[in-house]
């Protein structure tokens, strides 16, 4: 199993950069189910903050990426499930990406609530805004 830097996937995503893009293309392309690539969760959180912030890709195209990545046969996705159930927040709503895979994490962990300043992930990423914020 070969693990994936940001940079790497956002070559191979963006077709960006001829040399680079091309030598992240074989690799992705040469990725099996007996020998993948590994997508950690901090990896997926900046490949897709890339995205949207340096790449402005819209949030459908973020969500049909993501699903792409999360189907690949030849790759595995750290923590699946949850970034699975982030996807689904993140298509129905207007918080972040990671403001959901940071609220699913939480509750993963066992935490009871996530608490943050950020006004639209408590009103749509399932966190709880910080006591003494104005409302949202």
């Amino acid at each position: 199993m070969t693990g994936l830097d940001t940079d790497v996937l956002v070559r191979y995503l963006a077709q960006d950069d001829p040399r680079q893009s091309a030598q992240a293309s074989r690799l992705m392309e040469a990725f099996t189910a007996r020998d993948p690539g590994f997508v950690s969760i901090l990896t997926l959180a900046e490949t897709i903050w890339v995205l949207q912030d340096v790449y402005e890709r819209s949030r459908d195209d973020i969500s049909e990426i993501l699903e792409a990545l999360l189907q690949t046969e030849g790759l595995i996705v750290q923590m699946p499930e949850l970034v699975w159930q982030a996807l689904r927040g993140f298509a129905s709503s207007r918080a972040d990406f990671a403001d959901h895979l940071i609220e699913r994490m939480g509750e993963a962990a066992g935490c009871s609530t996530t608490v943050t300043f950020d006004k639209v992930a408590a009103r749509d990423g399932g966190m709880r805004l910080m006591p003494g914020t104005a409302a949202p």
